[in-house]
């Protein structure tokens, strides 16, 4: 099985929203690099405050597979 395409992009749009988030919040002329560890650690907070303060489920909010 495997995600369908607008999963991904959903995913994508997470990963990437978050990453864009991290360079605005940026005040250094440091360019950060894409840095997926980072990015997860941050997407599961979000996913946890997503989830718990409206009817959005884990899957919708960043869909997976499962096991």
């Amino acid at each position: 099985m495997e995600l369908k395409k607008k999963q991904i992009e959903r995913q994508d749009f997470v990963d990437n929203a978050i990453f864009d988030l991290l360079k605005a919040l940026n005040p250094t002329n440091k360019q950060l690099d894409w840095d997926i560890e980072m990015i997860g650690n941050i997407r599961d907070i979000v996913k946890t405050w997503i989830v718990e303060k409206t009817s959005c489920s884990e899957k919708d909010f960043y869909p997976y597979l499962e096991e």
